[in-house]
């Protein structure tokens, strides 16, 4: 068990103290109706609903044995003097897979995949490695019904969005908690993942600034100080065309919601783009610009750019508006210049999109650009006139004392209601009455709103919700398996598929103890993948799984791709989340990631693929040629796989290996010189196509056995440059997307390479489960989970491979319904 240390005497200390919340000692009060199921550690726990045995394949097994092909075809590399990839299997058994299931389980997913024997040794036929696999996997799956292991994962703390998320909901108040929290450690993909979700008293400070803040937003703060909130507009955003959120009518600029903690006076400051040598960037196309600020859409000043302005003024490149008097709670900001012309520019200079990427020009004749926001600014309240109603007050006051008499009952029904959404359960008398010493400490001397902020700021601080605790029967010993309670099983699920806290329906159903039965659990899941707030199967899993978050990592060389900017790479990313999410509402085949004939596009991204008549910032659903199909021939892929002035076929292939098919490669070697050291050209000056470069780096010996199996998945895209235009040629040199795939089959362009994967697809399936797992246990998956990812796959074949089947697969799964307890330390040093 992991222990802590809490030191110190001011607000820290105090308030975990006074909560009496030692987190070493910290455990969820049982439920009212627990349903454990306790069993040995050698006794079968009661199986969910998802069994994980495949009874017919262990009887094949039994009546037909498979040779250990092992012997004939592997022990050559893998022996204990060559281990190639770390790995002998001199001392491996087939017969006795089920004794060594980490070594048997690596050996299956290579075989599912086609890449064992490696291309070019001897090796059997395709049906004669199947029969392998299987009679392996019959034994592993065979001996797990008799000894299932869920596994454990420590305790899990809200991360970022998690947190940001609940907050929502508990509140309806939308906070950026990226200014008060460190960035979540990654770990398989993923930002979820409990053992490397490091705590140290920095991070709880963090939380404690993070509560401070909202609950001042929420409640109001009569007695606010000004203050100054500065956001900054993207450096690759173009400014030379409307902004989405800005009014109509208007260039560029900046547009954002922001929450005002009181009514009051706030001042605006817009800050403008300079040349390298201080000047106005854009002075020279347009002396008469003028910058619109609004709320809510309606204009609030109007501010004249002076075109002489300079870095070396008074006030710099910033312009500041009079003290403008808004009312408290969130509120639509938009700063932008106003569009004084419309039409096609021509230029000495053909423009390009990406308008920052050289501020030299920015004052030369000869091309039209114009001023950039570069930063705004809120400041204020500078006079404070009171509080007015907000969402997040009405969803906090929900009585209000009349007399103060009235006050501590309305205080605890206040309090009993934040403690129950935030805790994740019916919260207990011990719950609220810590949260009321909170309220009547600070409501000495204050009104009745300064005690209901302090107990809430209390409570956003706490443990019980920061932290996701999961109750241990008392009668569990260590090594045991036990089934979860019913409200940490309503935990999990909404944080698996809503990424936040129960709802009340949810909480409902597992106070009752029957949320673990098959019929309500599906019930249940069904509605919740109904909801909006399924969003987050896109919007969180999705976009970690697929690595979206590395799209924003590329900046294309503006000069060979005119056409990138910041706008184009965020609609990337919501391209391929529209398009995940259309799985997961339509409960379509997983496959279909790879195969679906449509995609969702905006006349951003309709100019990079070509599609005419698409015009406007709104996505729309629209049909793809084959070329396009699925995630591979959408840009959020293609660019993040790529460089700044080339593709990456290396890339690619990695990729490809990595999120689609489970199985990375190794790192190269260290003496190996990059791609770029290779010459670009021929003796006689000829530039080479990045194919011809890649066959140059392929030389060296060092390099070869890998690229065998990465560059063929990565060539078979090169049709599609940096950002996920269609081409013909690269560098001048006809696109040549031949490759023969690592088990002999070959491949020319994408619709072949989606072809050669789905000849791998239970391969492609398992992964996806394997990743979907993951996220939703919150910790990685090992080799002993892999009995029920094969029996989560089986069914989900059965019904289509929709998406729904793998979700219920999963929560009613070992894994997500039972834990293992371990021996449990009290001592807080």
């Amino acid at each position: 068990m992991t222990k802590f240390t809490v030191t110190g005497t001011g607000t820290l200390a105090a308030m975990i103290v006074a909560l009496g919340l030692g987190l070493a000692a910290q455990t969820n009060p049982a439920p009212s109706k627990p349903a454990v199921a306790r069993t040995s550690a050698t006794t079968p726990a009661p199986k969910p609903a998802m069994a994980v045995a495949h009874k017919a394949p262990a009887a094949q097994a039994a009546a037909a044995p498979v040779p250990d092909l092992t012997r004939q075809y592997c022990i050559g590399c893998h022996s204990d003097k060559g281990k190639a990839g770390g790995l002998s299997l001199v001392p491996f058994d087939a017969a006795h897979a089920e004794q060594q299931a980490d070594v048997a389980e690596k050996i299956i997913h290579k075989l599912r995949l086609g890449m064992m024997p490696p291309p070019g040794a001897r090796r059997p036929d395709a049906e004669v490695l199947t029969q392998f696999a299987v009679s392996l996997e019959s034994k592993i799956d065979a001996a797990a019904v008799v000894r299932p292991n869920p596994g454990r994962r420590p305790f899990q703390r809200l991360n970022r969005s998690e947190y940001q998320h609940s907050v929502h909901d508990l509140l309806d108040l939308d906070v950026d908690v990226n200014a008060f929290l460190p960035p979540d450690t990654l770990s398989a993909g993923y930002d979820n993942i409990a053992d490397v979700q490091t705590f140290s008293p920095t991070l709880m400070e963090g939380y404690l600034r993070a509560a401070g803040r909202i609950s001042t937003l929420a409640v109001g703060d009569r007695n606010a100080s000004p203050s100054e909130a500065t956001f900054k507009v993207p450096r690759t955003q173009s400014q030379m065309k409307h902004i989405d959120g800005t009014p109509w009518g208007t260039r560029g600029g900046i547009a954002l919601t922001y929450t005002f903690a009181a009514d009051g006076d706030y001042t605006f400051r817009i800050m403008l783009h300079g040349t390298p040598t201080g000047q106005l960037f854009g002075s020279v196309s347009s002396r008469s610009e003028q910058i619109d600020l609004s709320i809510n859409g309606e204009r609030v000043a109007l501010l004249d750019v002076d075109w002489k302005m300079t870095e070396t003024d008074k006030n710099g490149l910033n312009l500041v508006t009079p003290r403008i008097h808004v009312k408290a709670g969130p509120q639509h900001l938009a700063a932008a210049f106003i569009q004084k012309f419309d039409g096609v520019v021509d230029d000495l200079v053909a423009p390009i999109d990406y308008t920052l990427s050289d501020t030299e020009y920015g004052d030369n004749a000869g091309i039209t650009i114009l001023p950039h926001v570069r930063d705004f600014s809120i400041t204020g309240p500078y006079k404070v006139t009171g509080v007015s109603d907000t969402p997040s007050r009405r969803k906090v006051f929900i009585c209000r004392p009349t007399s103060p008499a009235d006050e501590i009952p309305c205080a605890r029904k206040i309090l009993a209601s934040l403690a129950g959404e935030a805790y994740r359960r019916t919260p207990n008398n011990e719950d609220v009455e810590s949260l009321m010493e909170f309220y009547g400490d600070a409501r000495k001397g204050h009104d009745f709103e300064s005690g209901i902020k302090a107990a809430l700021q209390a409570l956003l601080a706490s443990p019980k919700f920061v932290f996701r605790f999961e109750s241990t029967p008392a009668l569990a010993k260590a090594g045991q398996t036990y089934r979860i309670s019913d409200i940490d099983l309503a935990s999990r699920l909404s944080f698996f598929i809503w990424n936040t806290v129960p709802d009340a329906e949810l909480v409902k159903v597992a106070t009752g103890g029957t949320l673990h039965t098959p019929a309500t659990l599906e019930k249940q899941v069904r509605r919740m993948l109904a909801d909006p707030r399924a969003e987050a199967m896109s919007t969180r899993f999705a976009s970690q799984w697929l690595r979206l978050q590395d799209v924003e990592k590329i900046h294309p060389d503006a000069l060979l791709f005119p056409g990138f900017d910041n706008e184009l790479a965020e609609s990337y990313k919501r391209e391929t989340q529209l398009f995940f999410d259309s799985i997961v509402r339509e409960d379509r085949n997983i496959l279909d990631l790879l195969t679906a004939d449509y995609t969702f596009v905006n006349e951003r991204i309709a100019r990079v693929y070509r599609m005419p008549n698409i015009v406007g910032e709104n996505f729309r659903r629209v049909a793809v040629a084959d070329e396009r199909r699925g995630i591979l021939g959408q840009g959020s892929v293609l660019m993040q796989t790529s460089v700044a002035d080339r593709t990456s076929p290396v890339q690619r292939g990695k990729w490809i290996m990595e999120v689609l098919l489970g199985s990375p490669p190794p790192a190269p070697p260290a003496d190996v010189p990059p791609l770029d050291d290779t010459k670009a050209a021929t003796a006689t000056g000829k530039p080479l196509s990045t194919r011809e470069r890649m066959e140059e780096h392929r030389k060296n010996p060092a390099c070869t056995s890998c690229h065998k199996v990465i560059d063929p998945l990565g060539l078979a895209l090169d049709n599609f440059d940096t950002l996920g235009a269609w081409r013909i040629k690269d560098n001048g040199v006809g696109i040549d997307a031949n490759g023969v795939l690592y088990d002999g089959t070959k491949m020319n362009g994408p619709s072949d390479l989606r072809a050669a994967l789905l000849s791998h697809s239970e391969g492609l399936i398992r992964n996806f489960t394997n990743n979907l797992m993951s996220y939703a246990l919150g910790r990685r998956i090992e080799y002993y989970d892999q009995p029920s990812v094969r029996a989560i796959t089986k069914k989900a074949a059965q019904n289509g491979n929709r998406f729904s089947s793998f979700v219920l697969g999963i929560v009613n799964s070992p894994a997500f319904q039972m834990s293992t307890a371990e021996a449990v330390s009290t001592t807080a040093e």
